[in-house]
């Protein structure tokens, strides 16, 4: 029992507490809640609003809302409270349980049905996830918060289209409704929309110029569209905003890998100022591995990736992995930073033994778990692209670290101890001095696995058309003016030939390179547009192509790949950097090195020699497919077999105590 005069002084601390509260002096609050806690252990209410102070200062609440559901179990705020304070310290699951207990005590209500329905989500309950969502919209049917969170849950089953729909009707409902704007963008920019996209982030930055993470986003459009200059300029407005925020910084570095306005000595500083930022204060905090120094013993390898699903990086990854699970000396983890799976996923999780899924987690959090399985050698398959957990490497939570496939150039970090390149795109005693990685030297860095469905290789249809058609399948963002005016030379030097672009954006919005080729003197009559298609319709144009021209100083990947295994090789220009030599690799491995300029002159010469050699060409076509299958690039045993080689060599050096080294296993 509580005596008349501590009732009383228990009614005015409360009382000073709802002061201190309703001017939102969250600090104070938080204060005279944990004397208050200290005095009245067994009130319920202290401890709740002891929680309310940690959780409007982004601190953990768990513990403090525990003790107030434990003292007021049938308060509905308090379980309501718990969920909050468990979802901040992403623990959805058990979230789900605290919004269901608030719920069966006060019934229904838009926000904690929405609540719910965001736990849910995070847990991969999408069915009752949208039933919350639905009852919330129906218990308040202007509650844009409800369409809003329901659009992401549509997003990460990636249900675009009702993704998009809700989308639409939260801003309808709430028309500054700043994030929906940017979540809309994003969408329509997944989905080749880039205009579209553009001037809905525009929208949401009118409503909230200071919102950092949508300059980034605005950024990352405009690199779609090709505006390069305004892209870098919102990646830097974004870092002014947030200087700690990592991700402006890693898609600056991603667009200053295609920028021909930056050296390769300024380009590689950049990325150690990444280092000097984010890594740099974390290096004394790294502990000691105690990982078992056996040099001989099962490798415990891990990969870190986004972008384990339909994607580039998992096309060339997969072949690879196939052969690395059936090595006995190596166990397998996979550390999985995309909220997305689909049938890709479900393959890559049958060769490996141990799935993490760590979306949504924090880098301490995914670090400790890498150091809980043990891991000795952890591999990066991002680089600074999306997706990526540097900030986790940057941790140093396994012995042995190394970058791979996913970013053609360094990481910056000294936590990264190698990088896994090829003997003919970072040949010895070239490329070093732009690496903070010791570089690993494969026969090829990457496999190369055909569409299964890919058509036949055709005849050469300058043979039928009398004219050669060039070709491009890269990204938009890739056509610079500088691209474009020498592209216009070759066209200009054989009037009648044509060029074809591939994997334009879905509306068909072509005016800006129309005009960029039009002041270079090329009717728009030479030109032709296909927007992204299909995969199979996609392989079929390139029975309209006899020669592919590549961008630079960024060539095509995965672009060229396709196009020798349809028989269509890729002029492409070798540049000073790292990413430059990209398109040189996949024509040497074809065993077409005529195709590779080391200058624009020469970029245009060899380019326009085709005009006057069709069937040189056309024997070329003929055979390319068969030739590009049989290089290295097409034996996953013989890259793998050399993977695990080089693994073997990294864990032996640790084991003995050396420095990390360059290693050449080149078969």
């Amino acid at each position: 029992m509580i005596f008349n005069e501590e009732r009383a002084h228990l009614e005015t601390a409360a009382a000073e507490m709802e002061a201190l509260y309703n001017i939102a002096d969250y600090a104070a609050l938080e204060i005279r809640a944990l004397a208050f806690t200290d005095q009245y252990p067994n009130i319920g209410f202290g401890w709740s609003v002891l929680g309310t102070a940690l959780q409007l200062q982004s601190k953990d609440a768990v513990e403090a809302n525990e003790k107030a559901v434990l003292l007021l179990p049938d308060d509905a705020v308090a379980h309501m409270n718990l969920g909050d304070a468990l979802m901040a310290t992403n623990q959805p699951q058990r979230a789900v349980a605290s919004y269901k207990a608030a719920i069966d005590l006060k019934g229904g209500n838009p926000a904690l049905h929405t609540n719910l329905g965001n736990a849910l989500t995070a847990v991969g309950a999408f069915a009752e996830a949208h039933a919350n969502y639905i009852a919330a919209q129906q218990l308040q049917p202007d509650f844009a918060e409800a369409y809003y969170n329901q659009a992401i849950a549509y997003s990460e089953q990636r249900s675009l289209d009702n993704a998009e729909v809700c989308l639409r009707q939260a801003i309808k409902l709430k028309s500054n409704h700043a994030t929906a704007y940017i979540q809309l963008a994003s969408l329509l920019k997944d989905s080749g929309r880039a205009e579209e996209a553009e001037a809905c982030c525009r929208r949401g930055l009118e409503f909230r110029p200071d919102f950092a993470e949508a300059h980034s986003n605005h950024g990352a459009i405009l690199d779609d569209l090709g505006r390069v200059e305004e892209a870098a300029a919102a990646f830097q407005r974004a870092i002014q905003l947030m200087p700690n925020f990592a991700t402006a910084h890693s898609n600056l570095l991603f667009h200053y890998s295609h920028s021909e306005n930056i050296s390769p000595q300024d380009l590689y500083k950049a990325h150690l100022d990444f280092a000097e930022r984010f890594e740099t204060p974390l290096i004394s905090q790294w502990s000691s591995h105690p990982n078992n120094r056996d040099p001989n013993r099962i490798i415990r390898m891990g990969f870190v990736s986004g972008d384990l699903r339909v994607h580039a990086v998992a096309s060339f990854f997969e072949p690879i992995l196939a052969h690395l699970a059936r090595c006995t000396k190596l166990s397998l983890y996979a550390y999985n930073n995309s909220p997305y799976e689909d049938t890709v996923t479900q393959r890559l999780k049958s060769n490996i033994s141990h799935w993490r899924q760590i979306a949504g987690q924090s880098d301490d959090a995914v670090a400790q778990m890498v150091r809980d399985d043990c891991i000795d050698i952890l591999i990066d398959l991002s680089g600074h692209t999306a997706y990526n957990r540097l900030l986790t490497f940057a941790r140093k939570p396994a012995p042995i670290q190394a970058s791979w496939i996913g970013y053609a150039g360094t990481t910056g970090l000294s936590a990264m101890d190698y990088y896994f390149g090829d003997q003919y795109w970072l040949p010895r005693g070239r490329f070093e001095d732009q690496f903070s990685e010791k570089i690993v030297r494969l026969p090829a860095n990457a496999l190369f696995l055909p569409f299964v469905g890919a058509p036949d290789v055709n005849v050469l249809p300058a043979l039928r058309n009398g004219y050669l058609t060039f070709g491009s399948f890269n990204q938009l963002r890739k056509l610079t003016p500088t691209v474009i005016a020498v592209w216009s030379q070759i066209l200009r030097a054989i009037p009648n030939s044509r060029m074809l672009m591939a994997a334009m954006p879905v509306a068909g919005e072509n005016s800006m390179l129309v005009d960029m080729f039009a002041r270079e003197g090329i009717a728009r009559e030479r030109l032709s547009f296909h927007p992204r298609a299909h995969m199979q319709d996609y392989l079929a144009l390139h029975h309209q192509v006899d020669v592919s021209l590549d961008t630079f100083p960024y060539p095509g990947a995965t672009t060229s790949c396709h196009a020798l295994w349809m028989g269509v090789p890729t002029v492409t220009l070798v540049g000073s950097t790292p990413v430059s030599r990209v398109g040189a690799v996949l024509q040497n491995h074809a065993g077409l090195p005529q195709f590779i300029a080391s200058n624009r002159a020469e970029f245009v010469a060899k380019s326009v020699y085709w005009a006057e050699h069709f069937d040189e060409l056309a024997a070329i076509r003929a055979d390319t497919r068969i030739r590009f299958g049989h290089s290295a690039m097409g034996q996953p045993d013989m890259i793998g077999a050399a993977i695990e080689q080089a693994l073997r060599q990294m864990w032996q050096r640790w084991c003995a105590g050396h420095a990390p080294e360059s290693i050449d296993v080149l078969g």
